[in-house]
């Protein structure tokens, strides 16, 4: 089939790779480049670097919407199009542009987490499925009918990064699916449940902290989803020095037993939330969070161990949220 590609961010790439591999791509659209780096150099998005190495023809707009550039699309002839993580709000004209059907890739399975952060949201909701939809588009976010679905199970070890590659890795076969059904004239769109929705705004900076004055899942579910952006910052309270330095959780495990701090055996007798003791095991509300990997402010992300040896992190020290 004659396609446009849709897309800026990682997450598309996967599926970006098979559409060019088993059908025609007559353009790729992605956002403008933008500054990175601490030289701020101009850097095209991962999309379109991608596009650019393959040799496809790059559309980089910061507006879609214009009469000029729905125009310019129209004139590609593309028989339909897929869009995934692209950011920017489409219009009605824009979208009958873009051929006989336009889906999104969605990182969730639909109603729930509608917005722009689907799959960290899912694991600090402590959600122990996650998948893709496959949707039409329309005006209100991610409320289009679903044309196809794919679903995994949370590792409780992984992060948000690493089930964002998990779920990325889904996107071709659910979109190809789509497209072979589109082919057949055999479409079967569901509409959603608008009732179940439920939303997943975009993160900031300040969300990258956690307060262990909750369960012992509740704090693992939140260190990996914030993980890696926009991290997860505490403060860490070093009984040694009486210093206070800030401290990136990393990877944590959940442990709803009380006997590795010390020897307690009940919450009662326990010290406050976020209290460390043997195994670099912190206090919870219910239960331990065992620290496995952490980092401090201008090092490497390393094993628990391995930053103990060169930090005085130990028992009796405190870590807590950061302020707002």
């Amino acid at each position: 089939m004659r396609l446009l590609f849709l897309g800026s961010g990682e997450f598309g790439l996967p599926t970006a790779r098979m559409l060019h591999a088993q059908h025609e791509l007559v353009g790729v659209i992605s956002q403008p480049d933008k500054p990175a780096g601490r030289k701020r150099v101009l850097t095209p998005t991962p999309i379109a670097a991608w596009a650019l190495g393959e040799g496809l023809p790059v559309l980089r707009v910061d507006n879609v919407n214009t009469a000029e550039f729905v125009s310019q699309v129209t004139g590609l002839g593309a028989e339909a199009s897929v869009v995934i993580a692209f950011g920017q709000k489409l219009s009605e004209p824009f979208i009958e542009s873009l051929g006989r059907l336009t889906v999104n890739l969605h990182a969730s399975l639909l109603p729930k987490y509608r917005g722009a952060a689907p799959i960290n949201w899912a694991m600090i909701e402590g959600e122990r499925t996650a998948g893709v939809s496959v949707i039409g588009l329309a005006q209100k976010m991610d409320a289009g009918p679903v044309y196809a679905e794919g679903s995994l199970e949370i590792d409780p070890n992984e992060t948000a990064g690493e089930l964002h590659d998990r779920l990325a890795a889904l996107g071709p076969g659910v979109i190809q699916k789509v497209l072979v059904d589109l082919q057949a004239g055999t479409l079967d769109p569901k509409e959603q449940d608008h009732d179940q929705a439920s939303k997943a705004p975009k993160l900031s900076k300040a969300d990258g902290t956690v307060s262990f004055d909750q369960p012992c899942e509740k704090v693992r579910a939140r260190v990996h989803g914030l993980m890696p952006w926009p991290g997860c910052r505490v403060d860490w309270l070093c009984k040694a020095t009486g210093k206070t330095a800030v401290l990136t959780l990393g990877r944590v495990a959940a442990v709803p037993d009380l006997s590795c701090f010390i020897g307690l055996e009940s919450v009662e007798e326990s010290p406050a939330p976020g209290s460390i003791g043997e195994g670099y095991h912190v206090m919870t509300t219910d239960g331990l969070v065992r620290l496995i990997e952490v980092q401090a402010p201008g090092t490497r992300m390393m094993p628990i161990d391995d930053f103990a040896r060169g930090h005085r992190l130990g028992s009796g020290d405190v870590l807590s949220p950061i302020p707002a």
